[in-house]
């Protein structure tokens, strides 16, 4: 099995949380962003007692982004680990790998870091997300650069179910503004080669490029687009929304459109990003990043469906707990599920990275 690390485990632990995640390879950065903002929360409910006197342990494992190293560890962390849920995982096709370990188990996964309409349609009893959907943040990109003028737009797209899904909402918003993609590209997941994609949308003049990728393919393919002498505006999606990403792109990150599922980090006025930063000057960080607050918006939801499911609950119990929130509010955003909605949250708002290397709204 793949070495487990704890990333939150008070000596008097009780309630075991498994975190499956690729905090190595192409997602590392967003991965260890999101764990930091959800340790954030954690922490501090540590500090004050835990959930009904009994507190948190967050075991975080690395799958190394790989769909079947996913089930691997998600199988050893509920059976041998005895965790009451899973947390926070990333990648679309490694949480639709888990879906059958949840139901075979009966264990919930809170949180995961994905936006793949297919954990939200139809609505699985054992999955709870909180943020939007790729769709939706696919659509709005857009229908943005459409309304600024742009008629000459390209796709290119992982080739794998993330890049099926999100390209299914980019091609929602073409449909609202009553164009067609100059171009739809798919490239492997594992170790694509870029220059001769670049090469094509160059030679199309692309004014616009979506890039539907992990933020290591994204920012390569990034480098390939300005090698090959295209200008176009590049926009991608919030798998991306870390301070890791804007690292990769470099000299290239400045005029990068990102799509956001949490208000601006840096706005104070929400009582959401308020209380996450003053956990984070509190811990010296300097301040929360959009993919730190994914995670502490996650945990937050979390440990209300534990506080609600009692002392010692079983995961079945916190299932129940968890589809009875009805208009939690986490902060200026409310959360509701019940039997037959499972998304939580439906915010997406659009960013762009500036020249000091930073995402503005």
């Amino acid at each position: 099995m793949t070495a487990a690390f704890l990333s939150c485990a008070p000596a008097s632990a009780q309630l075991r949380i498994g975190q499956p995640s690729g905090f190595t390879g192409s997602v590392a950065a967003g991965v260890k962003e999101n764990t930091e903002g959800a340790k954030l929360y954690f922490d501090a409910i540590n500090a004050r007692g835990g959930v009904n006197g009994q507190k948190i342990e967050l075991i975080s494992v690395d799958d190394r982004f790989d769909p079947k190293v996913t089930v691997e560890v998600a199988r050893e962390l509920i059976t041998q680990q005895k965790v009451v849920a899973l947390f926070l995982n990333r990648g679309t096709p490694h949480a639709q790998a888990l879906l059958p370990l949840l139901a075979e188990y009966g264990v919930p996964l809170v949180g995961p870091s994905t936006g793949a309409m297919a954990l939200h349609e139809p609505v699985n009893p054992w999955v709870f997300n909180v943020r939007a959907t790729y769709q939706r943040e696919a659509a709005k990109a857009i229908e943005h650069l459409a309304s600024i003028g742009m008629t000459r737009m390209a796709v290119l797209q992982t080739d794998d179910s993330f890049g099926a899904d999100s390209a299914a909402g980019a091609q929602k918003g073409f449909d609202q503004v009553g164009q067609k993609p100059l171009l739809l590209l798919k490239f492997p997941r594992d170790k694509p080669d870029f220059a001769p994609l670049a090469k094509e949308v160059a030679t199309a003049q692309a004014q616009a490029v979506m890039v539907i990728g992990s933020a290591g393919n994204t920012a390569n393919a990034v480098k390939a687009l300005r090698a090959a002498g295209s200008r176009a505006q590049v926009v991608t999606l919030s798998n991306n929304a870390s301070d890791g990403f804007i690292k990769l792109l470099g000299e290239h990150a400045r005029g990068v459109i990102v799509t956001q599922v949490f208000p601006n980090e840096r706005r104070i006025a929400s009582p959401l990003i308020k209380e996450a930063r003053e956990l984070a000057t509190a811990k010296g960080l300097d301040g929360v990043s959009p993919a730190m607050m994914e995670g502490y918006a996650a945990a937050k939801v979390l440990v209300e469906g534990l506080r609600r499911a009692g002392p010692s609950p079983t995961p079945r119990a916190l299932r129940d707990a968890l589809e009875g929130i009805r208009d939690f509010d986490i902060g200026g955003l409310t959360v509701s599920y019940s039997p037959t909605n499972h998304t939580g949250l439906d915010f997406a708002d659009l960013s762009i990275i500036d020249g000091s290397g930073r995402f503005r709204r």
